[in-house]
């Protein structure tokens, strides 16, 4: 009986380590990337560049707190367009053969809140009891946590933090697309600070042997956003 006692003792002990681990390295990230005090701003909007295949395609990204987020990126001369207004979210892809708003699926517009800068991903998951941390692994040179994310049936992803800045430098995910499996690789560099946002500059993706880089050009703080341009439909 005290044997048994004994082991319980330790494996509750085990549990709340790891789960006081876990919360301390999600503080140190929030704090380290002033997360805590980004609902002080209102509206960010970046301008940005992504390069996949020897094409360069301009991007620009609007975004008001707390959940609002429009993307545009311009592909040989055809605007790609998604937006969140807070509600629901819209797309308008003319590579798809039309120009006409499509409501996206609940999935698809949360992913896109995600992208919300506004939106302190790694304090939510944890609240939602989502997150476990699965150790330390080097990525690129650096020690580094390693955080898996048990986002939906269909996504599985893993956020590698670095153990000396507290930053993202690396996350991978296990998705499934129309009934393929595939992982994408991303890894975000070239953090800098504008007027109190600190934001990867550069972040590179791979997936599927493809690979693409989106580099932000210009970050603007607190500028007059309408609440209509989210609204595309």
């Amino acid at each position: 009986m005290k044997k048994l006692f004994l082991f319980t003792t330790c494996l509750l002990t085990a549990v709340m380590i790891n789960a006081q681990t876990l919360d301390e390295i999600v503080k140190k990230y929030t704090e380290a990337n002033k997360l805590d005090k980004i609902s002080t701003f209102k509206t960010i909007k970046i301008t940005a560049n992504m390069s996949m295949m020897g094409m360069e395609m301009p991007m620009t990204l609007w975004m008001k707190n707390p959940s609002k987020i429009k993307t545009l990126t311009s592909v040989n001369g055809q605007d790609i367009i998604q937006a969140y207004d807070g509600v629901k979210g819209y797309m308008i892809n003319p590579m798809a053969g039309s120009t006409d708003p499509v409501e996206m699926t609940a999935d698809q517009a949360k992913d896109l809140e995600k992208s919300n800068i506004f939106q302190n991903y790694m304090a939510n998951y944890l609240k939602e009891g989502l997150l476990v941390l699965e150790g330390e692994e080097s990525v690129n040179g650096k020690p580094a946590f390693k955080v898996k994310a048990s986002i939906n049936s269909n996504a599985t992803a893993h956020m590698f933090i670095d153990k000396s800045t507290y930053q993202l430098i690396k996350t991978t995910a296990d998705i499934n697309q129309g009934g393929q499996s595939m992982t994408v690789e991303s890894y975000p560099s070239d953090y800098t600070e504008t007027n109190g946002i600190i934001l990867p500059m550069k972040t590179t993706t791979s997936m599927n042997g493809m690979d693409m880089v989106i580099t932000y050009t210009k970050v603007e703080v607190d500028i007059p956003i309408e609440d209509s341009v989210f609204s595309i439909k």
